[in-house]
């Protein structure tokens, strides 16, 4: 079969892509931006790629167009394969039908830490000699690659609740069909698409109502939001993890930075993780992992072994670089729960040395304002905070970051935020990029720029 992919550069399409050249088929696609990462790992796999959306990438016909959720009407390549009458279907239609059918299909769904959950699940799975296959939204350290066709029965898959194309605006996840279903947490998000958090739960909902009585579903203690949606009606048997209560899974004699910690097991010990990853939800993230690998017949101490050699995804508290003795970290984080727990998961395994916090207000929840009431909040963990604010951002970062007072700057460019850091940085400190975007390559730039200037020692 002649697969044709619009918006392949995406890391959930290039996982689409990469199954289906593993599958046999002829795979091409087409992006507006086709660059490295992504397009060096699919041309590697033997995959054609066409920057931008000419018809004419769509000659000769496929037999399927697989449309990514970035595609939209208008866009001249859609208009073709409407108007051609070409096959067409969504990115998780063509997962659903062509790879999840008999597999047994472990989801991981959430506002936060999909992406880490469902890195840590597959390797424990891994590790256990299960060979799974996986898409995630991300490139897992441990694989190197976002997505493999692995071996029966299991499948890991980060679930997302975003629209899933032009033509079907229900999350993408509806059409996963989980046997083993992970609902780490529950927020507004996605303003673009959501009015409010109901409309959200009723999404979650139809993913519930998709998974079999004899599976599982694992769910934090403490997410209201989340029980709201379990009391909507749910026919599966639920268990809770939390890393504070006591719940089916949770934790005893936790390092204060989360890099070591006791897993409790419905009672019993099941061993004590120590590893590189710090942070509250990260313990989070790994209890619920553990509950889905026990769920597919991995033992919990087995499991809690399997920790211990993970290393966390690409963009996830990444170090990019140490140089003159200031570390320069990125990190996915976009929501102000993820940039609290993000920077109080660094505070505790840096003690008093100095944060810098560098913000892009990137996602279109972000520059909409919505959750700019919660921002200044958020970065309290930083001693200084850098935040982007080009001319064209349609927010008031004034009135936004006022309550942080001088601890904050708000910079027109990234080259300015680049020169700021290389002023001011000194031997010790701790640089934290956050954003869900490219952030114009900052984190080289900085490297760059703090191997050429004179640092402080502190």
């Amino acid at each position: 079969m002649k697969i044709h992919i619009l918006g392949i550069c995406g890391t959930f399409m290039g996982g689409i892509a990469l199954l289906a050249r593993a599958l046999g088929h002829e795979v091409s696609g087409s992006d507006a931006n086709v660059y490295p990462p992504m397009s060096t790992q699919l041309k590697a796999a033997g995959i054609h790629l066409s920057e931008g959306y000419d018809p004419a990438h769509l000659n000769p016909a496929p037999d399927c167009v697989v449309v990514g959720n970035a595609v939209s009407r208008g866009n001249p390549a859609v208009e073709y394969m409407l108007d051609a009458g070409l096959p067409y279907a969504s990115g998780p239609q063509w997962l659903a039908e062509h790879v999840l059918q008999n597999r047994w299909v472990l989801a991981v769904a959430g506002t936060h830490g999909k992406t880490s959950t469902s890195s840590l699940l597959a390797w424990i799975l891994e590790d256990a000699g299960l060979n799974p296959g996986f898409l995630i939204g991300g490139v897992p350290v441990n694989f190197g690659l976002s997505a493999r066709l692995g071996s029966d029965p299991f499948f890991v898959v980060e679930a997302d609740e975003y629209d899933t194309a032009f033509f079907d605006k229900r999350s993408k996840f509806v059409h996963y069909r989980p046997r083993t279903l992970i609902l780490n947490n529950l927020e507004f998000d996605h303003a673009d698409i959501f009015d409010d958090l109901k409309m959200i739960q009723r999404q979650f909902h139809h993913l519930v109502r998709t998974v079999p009585g004899s599976g599982l579903i694992i769910a934090p203690e403490d997410d209201q939001a989340l029980h709201e949606v379990l009391d909507m009606g749910c026919w599966t048997k639920t268990e809770q993890f939390s890393p504070d209560a006591k719940s089916h899974w949770h934790t005893a004699h936790s390092n204060p930075d989360g890099s070591r910690f006791d897993v409790i097991c419905h009672g019993k010990k099941a061993g004590t993780v120590e590893w590189d990853l710090s942070g509250r939800h990260n313990i989070s993230n790994a209890l619920a992992a553990l509950a889905a690998a026990r769920h597919v017949g991995v033992p919990p101490a087995t499991a809690v072994g399997s920790l211990s050699s993970f290393h966390n995804v690409r963009r996830r508290m990444e170090l990019r670089g140490d140089v003159n003795g200031v570390k320069v970290y990125d990190d996915f984080a976009h929501h102000p729960t993820a940039i609290e727990t993000t920077l109080a998961g660094l505070r505790a395994r840096v003690g008093e040395e100095r944060i810098i916090a560098v913000l892009e207000l990137r996602s279109n929840t972000m520059r909409m304002g919505v959750h700019a009431d919660q921002l200044s909040s958020s970065l309290w963990a930083a001693d200084c905070v850098m935040v982007y604010a080009p001319p064209e951002l349609a927010l008031d970062v004034d009135r936004v970051f006022a309550e942080l007072g001088d601890r904050v700057q708000l910079h027109a460019s990234v080259a300015d935020i680049v020169a700021a850091v290389g002023a001011s940085a000194q031997s010790g400190d701790h640089v934290l990029v956050m954003s869900n975007g490219s952030f114009e390559n900052i984190h080289q730039r900085l490297l760059d720029t703090l191997a050429s200037s004179s640092i402080v020692v502190g």
